[in-house]
């Protein structure tokens, strides 16, 4: 059963992102980008949004 988590591997502030990425097997990368171009477009709507996702979604390592 797949599950969300902050990835302790793939990561570069909270691993929010890189944990997006290993749920739907995609680079992170191309997640990373997708990111800044709507925390742009969308007035910085995406920042508030991850800094909950950095708190509810729990970390690699307490899943284990």
């Amino acid at each position: 059963m797949k599950r969300l988590y902050r990835s302790n591997t793939n990561k570069m502030i909270a691993g929010v992102l890189g944990g997006i990425a290993e749920y739907f097997n995609i680079d992170a990368t191309i997640v990373r980008l997708a990111f800044v171009v709507l925390l742009f477009l969308s007035l910085f709507t995406f920042a508030l949004i991850y800094l909950v996702a950095a708190f509810i979604i729990p970390n690699e390592r307490d899943i284990q």
